[in-house]
């Protein structure tokens, strides 16, 4: 049995039990009934995730995973390719937005090469970059299938060794995504998982103009028409039309379900991965938080497919692992409710008038 095949039987739902002790005392917390919202629920699935009615949530880890994609060629993204790479070092000297973030969420940031076109060794030897390299990155999917179902496999397969690598130092996982042209083969996992139009799930990425948007929905029909992905096999989606930065993310958001970790979901990448990651294991999902909802395209109906709220709306759409690093604090706060407030009986307060 492979590692993913392995992975995937260890991954169970949230436990009823914990989540029903949990909610026993949140309903008694010392406040009007439920007074604070979707707080008081992700506190619950704190619980459920856990097995804890002490969610240990102190030590937390954004994961950016980073790759290329063939399909650039095409003309989809407002940057060259080589932007990929020079942000990698750009994150590794601490000047982008996801260095800023993370030091606001408490996190530590791990930058995963899963298939960069560009030369990290150098920051790989010195301990700054995680390789977990296949290949460098993917092939044009609007010609043919962006990996070998191999290749995919990997890829999903790197995902998870990176998050049980972390698991011994981590109580909660972020992840992110770094990688030129990675909103196309978003919205194409999104079209085929979703069952919407490409034209509803496609955003503009980085900000392309008319033209290019046009340009890129017929780009990704084409990828979808040439390849033909089959929704019920979400390696089979990956290959033909994803990104091995997308492998890597859903393998991330199965290792930390395997190891029953909450993982935070960052935007409309990040949220493929975790799409991929549900067929997979359907369960997977019981494990995930949306961070935030993205202005990106069909980022919306890609959260209502996955059967998650987003915690935050602030109109991002960067990437990176931003929303997941901001989104942090608020489940420390979730946890807090279980831990740092006393109900009724304990303060000595009256309750409710029945």
């Amino acid at each position: 049995m492979g590692l993913l095949e392995a992975t995937v039987e260890q991954i169970v739902p949230q436990d009823a039990d914990w989540r029903a002790r949990a909610r026993a005392r949140l309903e008694q917390l010392t406040m009007p009934h439920w007074a604070l919202g979707r707080l008081m629920d992700l506190a619950e699935d704190l619980a459920g995730m856990t097995r804890s009615m002490r969610p240990p949530v102190e030590r937390r880890t954004v994961v950016t995973m980073a790759g290329d994609h063939g399909v650039t060629v095409e003309g989809v993204s407002q940057y060259p390719q080589e932007v990929t790479v020079q942000m990698v070092h750009n994150f590794v000297g601490g000047g982008a937005a996801i260095n800023a973030l993370a030091r606001v969420g408490g996190a530590r940031l791990v930058v995963v090469d899963m298939g960069i076109a560009g030369d990290l060794e150098g920051l790989v030897r010195e301990g700054k970059v995680v390789s977990r390299r296949v290949g460098a990155g993917t092939r044009n999917m609007a010609l043919g299938p962006a990996m070998r179902r191999e290749e995919a496999v990997r890829c999903i397969e790197a995902g998870i060794e990176v998050a049980r690598g972390l698991g011994p130092t981590t109580d909660v996982f972020g992840t992110g995504d770094l990688g030129i042209g990675n909103t196309t083969p978003s919205a194409a996992i999104a079209a085929v998982l979703t069952g919407h139009p490409v034209a509803e799930v496609t955003g503009r990425g980085t900000g392309i103009d008319d033209a290019r948007f046009v340009h890129k929905i017929e780009v990704i029909r084409r990828a979808i028409d040439v390849n033909r992905p089959d929704a019920a096999d979400g390696v089979d989606v990956l290959a033909k039309v994803g990104g091995v930065e997308i492998g890597g993310i859903a393998g991330l958001v199965l290792g930390a379900a395997s190891l029953r970790r909450p993982v935070l979901v960052d935007g409309f990448i990040s949220t493929a991965g975790a799409l991929i990651a549900r067929v997979l294991a359907p369960h997977a999902a019981d494990y995930v938080i949306a961070a935030h909802r993205s202005t990106e395209g069909g980022h919306g109906w890609m959260l209502d497919r996955l059967g998650k709220p987003p915690l935050l709306d602030l109109g991002l759409r960067l990437g990176e692992g931003t929303g997941a690093a901001l989104a942090m604090p608020l489940v420390e706060a979730a946890a807090r409710l279980l831990t740092g407030v006393s109900t009724f009986e304990e303060a000595s307060v009256s309750g409710a008038v029945r």
